[in-house]
């Protein structure tokens, strides 16, 4: 055991949340400083908190004292370390934080010293000196002044010249003027060897390199964790400061346990406590959802959820969910709830969710649960074009010293580590590109053989350590950003629980502390999400109620439409919500969805969880009575069958554990969450002797409960609550029905809500083309910003589709309402016409020329209309202009050659994203065909297992995580899409083709199941360098005739793992 004067607590530590400034994790500074026998880590991020909720649980899981603690960089005043010695203190802190954020903006913060003089009640003050000068003395005798016994000046070496000189004389101006001393080591790092890291972030910070950095850099590479004994002997002189370190540690009581959060009261009724209020709001909602009686069942769940609710005191979070819904409702702003929030019979009754309990086995425990004691936690998605107004009004509502987002810690992935590190190496910036260019965005890992093979030299000493320290700095913090909608709400200050910061976009403000912080100090949240496919129904809902007077809800479309389910067996669901990824498209015709709760389980099979758990087969086999459904007893058979016996969902994975192995219901979630992280820690299979024992106790016999277990384990972190996925199927099916009834609607409201989904609006209006619908091009006199309806209505009931000038890359909002307003009184009759009414700058009208927007109504071609647009001047017109008759200006004389017809696609492809005219692939026919590159139509009818060459464009790239290096492509030509297998030996053969390549040809071996084709790949070339010849073909049949001047066709696909 240490003596006394050994004792030791280094209370001057900066974690990798000081961001670009510490090379240390919290958890990885506890660790080391239990070793070295340091008795309390004093966490003092720079300006920030950010880190402190990490350093609790790592203080905590490791058994040492954490002094919560903070670095102030004033601006009048040196530097200074603050530790708050109780709650109050603690909260002090935070709103003085918060002042100084955003005083400064996003991440950064200015605080003078009248400042912390302001809110410094309470705290212990550590002034971090440089030189022991006049000014370090009036500092010191200021700092006494105000925070007398609480405060202290730092001793730290600075390993410079005359290191012991400089603590001498500090000492003495810290005597005179009667403030103690203490001793910090400075740390930036947990051990010695992090010192290149730290010197790395550093230069990453300051935008240098290491060979330019110079004295940027740390000095000297003392500033990692010291046994106290080594603190003892290099401050040998100054003994009493070391002391008072313990002395600082045990001043400084308060613990991230001491923060109580409560949730904002929502009673509207005077007298009412919240329990009451939300009873009374459920019973009256479910009168209402249930006009003929409200059933038995749902009553019961009811009664048994509102009990629960009440015990554990949640009612005021139900209730402000409920108002957030009210207050989107009455803006008629679409919206749903989803995830485990589903189970609730409370939320369905009061227009939350949209699971009806009546028709759907709920479990309650998933959501809440009393044994497990932690809040619930509501995703209610919002259409993703108006969610801003949803939360700007909770800003409002709540006040913005109680309301804030949740911040997202961003860190370095494989990509971003490298560009980044190569950039301080002083790597050149094509080898960088070279290097970062090897990892897709999939990608969170350095493959030495895929380097290796883009002809990088490992054996460079260089761009070796490039590696390495790009690879040490994976999963590093870089900044914090905002969650995507997740609000903290408080019934008091949360300032006081945590600093608020400006977030980057306008009129919002973010907590430092992220989603994962919140759970562990169990803060309530409130997810306010964004849900394309909302925006997309609710426009084709109004669509449809304005040109076709047929008026429907979410809830009310057809149910269980024939028209609609035949559609989606055939895979015929490019755009629908969900069901349109190449592995659901594959899934569909194998399982043949008839009814709403295939949809269900469509959604929810096609999930790494049940692949990896070699689920998918077995149900498919059961499904189509080829194998026998198994249950050993009544109760398994109760859970499973609805799903044939295979558990597929995360509440089947819970009573099931429950029913056979005798877990409670704490235990059971306990499993779930297993599930959920098993990924990355593991923890499943710690359940594997308690889960496989207890249900051999119960009487099932060993290959069951192996098989069992081997299924749950599978789940990984890819399980689905069922209450998810049948909220997410409820989408799934309304948007099929939209398209399968109406797709003149659909692929409006689709165009209307990008970016969204899988495909690309060329794909979406090719789709639509291909069900019929008409689609006329943008128009100078007929369109609006969004893409609209147009008549006459034909007999089938369908419009055409006017593509709205949102399309028009470049073209501002504003400019297409000054446009739409000037021509409502008369059309336009030329561009200067256009351009005196409409008030717009030539560059926006440069911009719909460039998009051919003239040539339907004024019959000018892109060339002539550019041609027009040059005589205009940006200039104010003359003030007579309005007294005179305008002279329009004259055609020009000169005649201008037609551009061809590729350069027009090439165009529209690069101005709009899409083309009415032919497929750009239609002009090299001629050229793939002398290669025996077949049509892909006529490759997908060609016989299971035939040999042939296909070629298109790169429509949608994939590499899920659960696919084991397999990559998905999908391509298109003017005849069809060809969905591509590539195996991991192939790809990383090719993979610089594949991640790059933006049309290729691709040989291969044809693979048919039912309706389902895949080209299984043999060979891939990248013939990307075609389509610069696309611009030069006059038709379709045409050899390029090369012209300097011509355009290259730009095709981006979209990329998802």
């Amino acid at each position: 055991m240490s003596t006394s004067a050994q004792r030791y607590a280094e209370l001057q530590v900066t974690t990798y949340f000081s961001f670009l400034r510490g090379a240390s994790s919290p958890i990885e500074l506890f660790a080391q400083a239990k070793a070295l026998g340091i008795e309390a880590l004093g966490i003092c991020d720079r300006n920030s908190l950010a880190g402190m909720v990490q350093a609790h649980v790592a203080a905590k899981e490791i058994g040492l004292r954490l002094v919560v603690g903070c670095r102030l960089d004033l601006a009048d005043f040196p530097p200074v370390l603050v530790y708050p010695t109780d709650r109050a203190a603690y909260g002090r802190l935070c709103r003085l934080l918060s002042l100084g954020k955003a005083r400064a903006g996003k991440g950064k913060c200015h605080l003078l010293w009248e400042d912390l003089v302001a809110w410094g009640a309470g705290v212990i003050v550590v002034m971090i000196p440089d030189t022991a000068d006049d000014a370090c003395g009036l500092h010191l005798r200021k700092l006494k002044d105000v925070f007398a016994d609480r405060a202290y000046m730092a001793l730290t070496l600075l390993r410079r010249p005359n290191d012991q000189m400089r603590l001498y004389e500090l000492a003495n101006l810290a005597h005179q003027a009667r403030v103690p001393t203490v001793v910090t080591n400075d740390v930036l790092f947990h051990t010695h060897d992090r010192r290149i890291l730290q010197d790395v972030v550093t230069c990453i910070r300051h935008n240098t390199t290491i060979d330019e950095a110079g004295f940027v850099r740390e000095r000297h590479a003392d500033r990692y964790l010291k046994h106290p004994q080594e603190m003892d002997r290099l401050f040998s002189r100054y003994p009493e400061a070391v002391a008072r370190t313990m002395d600082i540690m045990e001043r400084c009581q308060f613990s991230l346990d001491d923060l109580a959060y409560q949730y904002p009261d929502e009673v509207s009724v005077p007298g009412q406590t919240p329990q009451q209020a939300l009873e009374a709001l459920t019973w009256e909602a479910a009168a209402r959802t249930y006009p003929e009686g409200v059933p038995d069942e749902v009553r019961k769940s009811l009664h048994h959820e509102l009990a629960l609710i009440g015990r554990m005191n949640y009612a005021p979070y139900f209730l402000t969910v409920n108002s957030i819904v009210r207050y989107a409702r009455s803006q008629d702003i679409l919206c749903q709830g989803r995830g485990s929030a589903a189970n609730s019979a409370v939320c369905y009754v009061l227009g939350i969710t949209a699971i009806d309990p009546a028709r759907n086995s709920l479990l309650f425990e998933r959501f809440v649960s009393e044994e497990r004691g932690e809040p619930p936690d509501i995703d209610v998605d919002f259409e993703h074009a108006r969610r801003e107004q949803v939360i700007q009004w909770v800003y409002e509502h709540y006040g913005r010293d109680r309301a804030a987002l949740t911040a997202v810690v961003i860190r370095y992935r494989a990509k971003g580590a490298l560009r980044d590190v190569g950039k301080v190496m002083g790597l050149p910036e094509d080898l960088i590109r070279t290097l970062s260019g090897q990892i897709h965005g999939w990608g969170r890992k350095l493959d030495d053989d895929a380097l290796t093979d883009s002809g990088i030299d490992l054996s460079d000493r260089r761009i070796r350590l490039t590696l390495d320290l790009a690879r040490c700095l994976i999963g590093v913090p870089r900044h914090l950003s905002q969650h995507p909608g997740g609000f903290v709400l408080t019934h008091d200050r949360l300032d006081e629980l945590v600093p608020i910061e400006p977030a980057s976009m306008e009129a919002r403000q973010i907590i430092e502390w992220d989603k994962d912080d919140i759970d562990v100090l169990k803060f309530m949240k409130v997810d306010i999400l964004a849900l394309g496919m909302l925006t997309c129904m609710k426009k084709g809902l109004d669509l449809l109620a304005d040109h076709k007077g047929q008026h429907f809800t979410l809830q009310s479309i057809p149910a269980e439409d024939p028209r609609t389910y035949a559609m989606i067996r055939k895979a015929d669901t490019i755009g629908v919500f969900q069901i349109e990824s190449r592995a659901q498209m594959s899934m569909l015709p194998r399982l043949k969805p008839r009814v709403f709760y295939d949809l269900v389980i469509e959604v929810a099979i096609v999930r790494p969880g049940p692949i990896q758990g070699d689920m998918v087969h077995p149900y498919l086999r059961r499904r189509e009575g080829l194998e026998r459904e198994d249950y050993p007893t009544p109760e398994l058979e109760k859970v499973l069958k609805k799903t044939l016996g295979i558990p597929l969902f995360q509440e089947q994975a819970m009573q099931v554990a429950m029913i056979c192995a005798g877990f409670t219901a704490a235990e059971a979630d306990q499993l779930r969450r297993a599930m959920a992280t098993f990924k990355n820690t593991g923890t499943v299979s710690q359940f594997q002797t308690r889960l496989i024992e207890g249900m051999r106790a119960n009487g099932y016999d060993e290959d069951f409960a192996e098989r069992i277990y081997q299924q749950l384990e599978g789940f990984g972190s890819y399980g689905f609550p069922e209450s998810h996925a049948a909220s997410f199927a409820i989408l799934a099916y309304s948007s099929s029905w939209m398209k399968c009834t109406h797709p003149d609607v659909f692929l409006a409201s689709l165009l209307n809500s990008q970016p969204m989904g899988f495909y690309a609006p060329a794909q979406l209006v090719r789709d639509a083309r291909e069900h019929g619908v008409e689609i006329r091009p943008v128009c100078v006199n007929a369109s609006h910003w969004d893409s609209t309806l147009e008549g006459p209505e034909r007999p089938d009931g369908m419009f055409a589709v006017r593509l709205g000038m949102s399309l028009v890359k470049g073209l501002a909002n504003d400019d297409a309402a000054r446009i739409v307003a000037a021509r409502a009184s008369r059309p336009f009759t030329s561009v200067d016409d256009l351009w005196r009414r409409a008030g717009v700058k030539a560059a926006a009208l440069y911009h719909l020329a460039e998009a051919d927007a003239f040539r339907p109504s004024l019959g000018l071609a892109r060339r002539e209309a550019l041609w027009a647009i040059k005589a205009l001047r940006d200039e104010p017109l003359p003030l007579f202009a309005a007294a005179q008759v305008t002279r329009e200006a004259e055609e020009p004389d000169v005649l201008l050659q037609p551009m061809r017809d590729g350069a027009e696609v090439v165009r529209d492809y690069n101005r709009l994203g899409l083309s009415l005219r032919d497929h750009p692939l239609a002009f090299l026919r001629k050229d793939l065909q002398e290669q025996g590159i077949l049509p892909c139509r006529q490759a997908l009818n060609a016989k299971d297992g035939k040999r042939l060459t296909v070629a298109g464009l790169v429509l949608v790239r994939q590499r899920p995580g659960s696919a084991e290096g397999v990559v998905f492509i999908t391509l298109e030509d003017e005849t069809a899409n060809m969905n591509v297998i590539i195996w991991p030996d192939l790809f990383d053969a090719n993979r610089r083709v594949v991640l790059s390549g933006q049309m290729l040809a691709v040989k291969g071996m044809l693979q048919k199941e039912g309706d389902v084709v895949h080209l299984v790949a043999k060979e891939i070339t990248d013939l990307s360098g075609l389509l610069a010849d696309v611009g030069n073909r006059s038709s379709a049949d045409t050899t390029a005739d090369i012209d300097s001047g011509s355009e290259h066709l730009v095709v981006r696909s979209r990329n998802f793992h």
